[in-house]
């Protein structure tokens, strides 16, 4: 299995960023699509972005359309998120996943197979 760690979460202010960021450990990450998801309090896992390996193209939750970016350095074996004018919202734990193919379709969970711990988000004021 794959070994991904998260990190930049924190406290941001309403209207704030952050940028997270995950490695890949174990296996380059060049062939995988890499996922974004989140967890906020009282819900389910939801899916935020992803990013294929095949053609670099990417997907995005309507909630995150316009104020998140994701992009991936192979040569690093990193996956970062944008996170640009944040709401209280976007409060959550964030995970990184890697998938076990190299596009991504949708945010199905079961596309995925490697997960990491999850980095905590908190915007407040």
């Amino acid at each position: 299995q794959f070994q991904l760690v998260e990190s930049g979460g924190g406290l941001a202010q309403p209207g704030g960023s952050l940028r997270l960021s995950c490695v890949l450990s174990g296996f380059t990450m060049e062939y995988y699509a890499m996922g974004w998801f989140r967890q906020a309090p009282g819900k389910e896992r939801e899916g935020v972005s992803c990013i294929s390996s095949r053609d670099d193209s990417t997907n995005y939750a309507d909630s995150v359309k316009g104020r998140f970016t994701i992009s991936r350095d192979n040569a690093k074996n990193t996956v970062y998120l944008q996170m640009n004018s944040l709401k209280p919202e976007d409060t959550g734990v964030y995970y990184c996943a890697a998938s076990q193919w190299d596009y991504c379709a949708g945010f199905a969970p079961v596309r995925f197979g490697s997960w990491g711990q999850g980095t905590q988000v908190t915007v407040s004021s």
